[in-house]
């Protein structure tokens, strides 16, 4: 495992995730590390609801959002500039 896989995630990385993401993943956006993850989706204490897809755990990324208290996504300045974000301020 590198540093990479337990620093927390960066708003930009957040806001760039699929529909859904695996428990470390998941763990990364709350600041904590895998192994805190597994023990808390043991005891039915993870922050958010979490699936079981065969052996592996998986987050809704919108229940996700909603446990970090993110309603919508924010348009970020290089968006803007890209053209990514014209369209919400035509």
């Amino acid at each position: 495992m590198t540093d990479r896989d337990e620093t927390a995630l960066t708003f930009r990385e957040i806001f760039d995730l699929p529909v859904s993401v695996d428990l470390r993943t998941a763990a990364r956006a709350f600041g904590m590390c895998r192994g805190t993850a597994y023990r808390l989706v043991a005891r039915e204490l993870f922050p958010c609801e979490t699936v079981r897809v065969g052996g592996r755990h998986r987050v809704r990324t919108v229940d996700l959002l909603r446990a970090l208290g993110i309603e919508e996504r924010p348009v970020f300045a290089d968006e803007i500039a890209d053209g990514v974000a014209l369209t919400l301020f035509d």
